[in-house]
């Protein structure tokens, strides 16, 4: 899953004294389903489901999928299932909620019972914040994510469940997806039988407004950039774009060596009323951004990076998964200790890939570099959280509050991920004084032979030991230090030792402006302490800055700043650039709740924004590292 710095059990008793009946897990094999989905009042927010399975007499338990790979955390949206009808032989039966594990749904087949059926909606929430379980539709389109549509066997391995699922459209719709098709009869769609496993893996986009664009075959495999928009301008997506994604693809080919699915399909929802956010699958990835994304360059250039990620992913989370994420069903709980390699690792190429690819300048590159190492030395909480602490309780973080973020720490092991990897990669350079990179070590470790998707796990050890095969080093002192470090500065070495430094500036880098404008936000964090909107809201107020010792905090918001009204962010960046030459301190009228104070803010630095900047004592490995790897080889 990508973020920018993301039904349980059915239990049905009958009315006939069976209620204390113990129902028991599925044997796990020769479980088939057949589940059907009617998508045509998506854009009312709401799905028709029903599910045919085969049962014998006696109590039977149906689960709904709660721990949903790759958000790391049990958020199937159970509470969004609504309208359950259990039909055994096609007469309705009393079923019950398990009172314990809400995702559980009991019932009792009775005699001469020999298959089961449940109907069902699902209520899609308008809400947009949040992940997969938050708003997917709009009137013009829809991401079917198929956990939220299904129940299956308790206890069943995800693997051994083989289903065969049908799609209803609305009229004149389109849709992308990995999941192969068997056929098609206008609306209706029927895919091959797949596993549990697959089905799930595999969303279906869908929309009135739809293009597919072809990007090419790299090593034997086609890939495909689907779009649903809610307009038919948004699908404009500029040639050098296009041209810049096909390298992508060839770039992802020269890194890893293989390709661990058949074919793969970049599936981008283009609203202002979804969520945003990016989640990975083993043969496509759920892309979530603006409308405007592709006819916007401010907005284009900083979501780009989502597709690299979530591609990334196909190699680092989903072929090569840490053991303790590799469950085998949806309700075993996940474990996210190694979300440093799961999240940070893709972080790393996630960023590092854009620039090969020509996606990005080097210029926007390092932009990006300096805004997450500043960001991280920031971070008070890193005096009390380790790193390590961030990836252990990640199901806990996601959904935390903005309110004094850099004090509790979040899900940091994306981006202090992307720096430790850096510092990895400049090591194994220097080191083996430029014959070897940590291309190298993806190569050996994601890549292997061409192949449908499998997952092949891996653990701590696993990650020392081929780091070791690359380039001899205490890998397993590096990687400890760091994961249990209390240090309150961010780890810098690889920028160090790339040949730069983190430094700042009182001019707005471009990526600070265009993201205060497409997150309505106000950075004030390097100088005076603070993030705010443009309405003067804080969000956050970071440990021993200037502002939080005068008393600000968040959830507070400013009204009036040196004796004006707040109007805009151009109005707070003007006072804090004039602190430079004043002596006096700045004056910020607050309120807090229905309560306004005056508050003395001592401050006289002006304006401060991170940058990083070259260190000529020290080669340039920062360039080198973000040089195509698919073009030098192409020359070869």
């Amino acid at each position: 899953m990508h973020r920018r710095f993301a039904v349980g059990v059915l239990v049905f008793l009958s009315s006939f004294g069976l209620a204390q009946a113990k129902p028991q897990p599925a044997s796990g094999s020769n479980i088939t389903m057949e589940v059907r989905v009617d998508a045509t009042d998506a854009s009312r927010n709401l799905l028709h489901g029903r599910l045919h399975l085969q049962a014998v007499a006696g109590p039977m338990t149906l689960v709904y999928p709660k721990w949903i790979p790759g958000e790391h955390a049990p958020t199937g949206p159970v509470v969004e299932l609504v309208g359950i009808h259990v039909l055994a032989n096609g007469k309705e039966i009393p079923w019950t909620r398990d009172s314990v594990d809400m995702y559980a749904f009991q019932f009792v087949v009775p005699a001469g019972g020999n298959t089961i059926d449940v109907q069902y909606d699902e209520i899609l929430p308008a809400n947009a914040s949040g992940f997969s379980s938050a708003a997917s539709s709009s009137a013009n389109l829809l991401m079917l994510s198929w956990n939220q549509v299904l129940l299956y066997p308790i206890g069943a391995n995800s693997d051994a469940v083989q289903v065969n699922s049908h799609l209803k459209m609305p009229q004149g719709w389109k849709f992308g997806t990995a999941l192969p098709v068997s056929g098609q009869s206008g609306q209706e769609v029927d895919f091959k039988t797949a596993s549990l496993t697959t089905l799930v893996d595999s969303p279906v986009l869908m929309g009135a407004y739809f293009k597919t664009i072809p990007l090419g075959n790299d090593l034997g495999r086609e890939h495909f950039f689907d779009i649903a928009a809610d307009s038919n301008g948004a699908l404009a997506v500029p040639e050098p774009t296009v041209a810049a994604l096909k390298q992508l693809v060839r770039e992802t080919g020269a890194l890893f060596g293989a390709r661990h699915y058949r074919d793969y399909h970049f599936l981008v929802t283009l609203s202002d009323t979804t969520a945003h956010f990016g989640l990975e699958h083993h043969e496509s990835s759920d892309d979530r951004t603006a409308e405007r994304t592709f006819i916007d360059d401010t907005r284009r250039w900083r979501a780009v990076s989502l597709y690299s990620h979530e591609m990334t992913h196909s190699w680092n989370g989903k072929y090569r998964r840490p053991a303790g994420l590799a469950t085998a069903n949806y309700q075993d709980p996940m474990k996210g200790d190694l979300l440093w390699v799961y999240e940070g690792l893709t972080q790393y190429l996630g960023m590092v890939l854009p620039a090969r690819a020509g996606l990005w300048t080097p210029e926007q590159f390092r932009e990006e570099a300096a805004a997450v190492a500043a960001d991280l030395d920031h971070s008070t909480g890193r005096t009390w959280r380790p790193l390590q602490d961030t990836a252990t309780a990640a199901q806990l973080l996601y959904g935390a509050s903005p309110n004094w973020a850099h004090y509790r720490r979040g899900v940091d092991y994306y981006p202090e991920g992307f720096l430790l990897w850096l510092e990895a990669d400049t090591i194994i350079r220097q080191e083996s004084k430029g014959q070897r990179s940590l291309d190298d070590f993806c190569h050996k470790f994601h890549g292997g032979t061409s192949g449908d998707p499998q997952v092949v796990t891996y653990t701590f050890d696993d990650i020392v030991s081929t780091l070791n095969s690359v380039q001899p080093y205490d890998w397993r002192g590096f990687w400890t230090e760091h994961l249990q470090s209390k240090s309150p500065r961010a780890p810098l070495g690889g920028i160090n030792k790339g040949g730069w430094k983190l430094s700042y500036t009182d001019k707005r880098p471009k990526l600070v402006e265009d993201t205060e404008s497409d997150n309505q936000a106000i950075d004030a964090q390097s100088s005076i302490g603070l993030s705010m909107n443009d309405k003067g809201e804080i969000r956050d107020a970071i440990i021993g800055s200037p502002a939080e010792r005068a008393g600000i905090a968040p959830g507070m918001k400013i009204i009036a700043i040196n004796g004006r009204t707040f109007k805009d962010g151009k109005q707070v960046h003007e006072a804090i650039a004039a602190t430079k030459e004043s002596k006096a301190p700045l004056e910020m009228i607050v309120a807090n709740g229905e309560f306004i104070k005056t508050y003395s803010v001592d401050y006289h630095e002006g304006e401060k924004y991170p940058v990083l900047v070259r260190d000529e004592s020290t080669p340039d490995l920062l360039s080198q590292i973000i040089a195509s790897k698919a073009g030098a080889e192409q020359k070869k």
